[in-house]
Formats: structure tokens, C-alpha cells, sequence
């Protein structure tokens, strides 16, 4: 398993559109990816998963990703994150 941390930027924080389009990316690799904010966690394939994070700009995020291809799928996500969120 890698992960990384990043905290959210965007004023709308970890909101709807860029969401979507990571989930749909993701749905694509083998790899398992978990989005920690606090003590809520969500599976980042499931579009309503990452919604119900409900993440705010200035929150902290945690980004955990473990399977085949992990360290692509983690620097991908790397540059998503700061790119959109």
C-alpha cells in the first residue's frame, strides 16, 4: 500500500464533476483506492462514496491506494488532486 496527503484547495472542496471523472478513471485499474477525511473513508470508484466525504476546502485528505500498479496509480493520482482539488 502507498498513500499520500494533500488538502484540498478549491474553494468548492471535493465536489461533484472532477469527482466523477476520477471515479470513472479508477474504474479502470485493479488497484484499490480509499479516501480518508478524519474518520470518514470512502472507496474513490464510487462517485456517492466520495460525495458523502463531504470534504471541504482546507480538510486534509489521505489518499491510500494497494494493488497491481500502485505507484502509477498513486503519482496519477498525485497530479489529479493537485490539477482539480
Amino acid at each position: 500500500m502507498v498513500s499520500f496527503a494533500y488538502t484540498l484547495t478549491d474553494p468548492m472542496g471535493l465536489h461533484m464533476r472532477p469527482a466523477g471523472v476520477m471515479a470513472k478513471r479508477l474504474a479502470e485499474t485493479p488497484c484499490s483506492v480509499v479516501i480518508r477525511c478524519g474518520t470518514r473513508s470512502a472507496d474513490a470508484k464510487s462517485i456517492l462514496n466520495v460525495m458523502a466525504l463531504a470534504a471541504k476546502c482546507g480538510e486534509t485528505v489521505t489518499i491510500e491506494v494497494s494493488g497491481e500498479d500502485e505507484e502509477a496509480t498513486l503519482q496519477e493520482l498525485r497530479e489529479f488532486f493537485t490539477a482539480n482539488f
